[in-house]
C-alpha cells in the first residue's frame, strides 16, 4: 500500500450510541483512491460515504467492528432457510445490476422517513441518496428487490476484485414483515458466489445495537477487532 495521509474529524454525537461521542479517521482528498486501493482499506476496518474513505477513530470506544463473510464458507441458519421458503411461495424477485432501472428517490424518502425519523438523515434529500451511490472512483451495483413487480428494496453495493461491499439497504415499509434487508445479504451472498468473490463486506457491526443484530446470524463471519479479523460460529 502507497504511503497515505490522513485527518481526524472533531468529536461528535455518535449514531448509534448517543451516549458516546464519535470521531472519525478520513483519507485526505487530495489522495487518488481507486478500486485496487480500496479493496485494502476495506480489510483494514475502512468504508466509504461519498468519495471518501473513513474508519472509526474514537478515543473511549472501539466498538465499531467491521464484519465480513466469506460465501463459500456460508451456512443458512433454520431462521435464513425460513425466509427463502417464505418468499419462495410469492412473486418475489431479484437482480444485481450496474444501472438503477427506475428513479430510487421516492423509495429512499419512505424508507427514511417510516424507519428513520427519530435520526439523523431526517428530512431525507436527493443528495443524501447521491452520496450513497455515486462514487468517481469505484464500481457501484445496485441489489434490486421486487414483489408482485414493483420495486420494494435497493442495496448499493460497492464492487472490488475480490469483494462485494453492503453500502445501505433501504425498503418499502408494506414488505417489511419480509425482512429485505436479510435478504438483500442472503441474495448478496449468492451475487459473490456466482462472481467468484472472497469476501461480502457488511459494514460495522456494535454487539448490543438492536439495528445491527441480524448481521451476527450470518455465520461463520469475521470482525475487525484491534486491528485483526476474529472469526465467529
Amino acid at each position: 500500500m502507497p504511503e497515505l495521509q490522513f485527518g481526524i474529524t472533531p468529536p461528535a454525537t455518535c449514531s448509534y450510541l448517543p451516549n458516546e461521542q464519535e470521531q472519525l479517521i478520513v483519507l485526505l482528498p487530495e489522495q487518488n483512491l481507486n478500486s485496487a486501493l480500496y479493496q485494502q482499506l476495506l480489510a483494514l476496518n475502512f468504508r466509504r460515504s461519498a468519495e471518501h474513505a473513513y474508519a472509526p477513530y474514537c478515543e473511549q470506544c472501539r466498538l465499531c467492528q467491521s464484519i465480513r463473510i466469506k460465501p463459500s464458507c456460508f451456512k443458512k441458519s433454520a431462521s435464513h432457510k425460513r425466509l427463502l421458503n417464505k418468499i419462495a411461495r410469492v412473486n418475489w424477485r431479484f437482480t444485481l445490476t450496474d444501472t438503477p432501472t427506475v428513479d430510487y428517490y421516492p423509495l429512499f424518502d419512505e424508507y427514511i422517513r417510516y424507519k428513520h425519523a427519530d435520526g439523523s438523515m431526517f428530512p431525507p434529500t436527493p443528495e443524501q441518496l447521491s452520496s450513497i451511490k455515486d462514487c468517481s472512483w469505484l464500481k457501484v451495483k445496485f441489489l434490486e428487490q421486487f414483489y408482485n413487480d414493483e420495486l420494494i428494496s435497493v442495496t448499493v453495493v460497492d464492487e472490488t476484485a475480490n469483494a462485494l461491499s453492503a453500502v445501505y439497504t433501504f425498503f418499502s415499509e408494506k414488505v417489511s414483515v419480509f425482512s429485505p434487508g436479510r435478504l438483500s445479504v442472503l441474495f448478496l451472498l449468492q451475487c459473490c458466489m456466482s462472481e467468484q468473490k472472497d469476501w461480502l463486506y457488511l459494514g460495522y457491526y456494535i454487539e448490543g445495537c438492536q439495528k445491527m443484530a441480524y448481521k451476527a446470524a450470518f455465520l461463520p463471519h469475521e470482525r475487525f477487532i484491534q486491528g485483526q479479523w476474529h472469526s465467529f460460529g
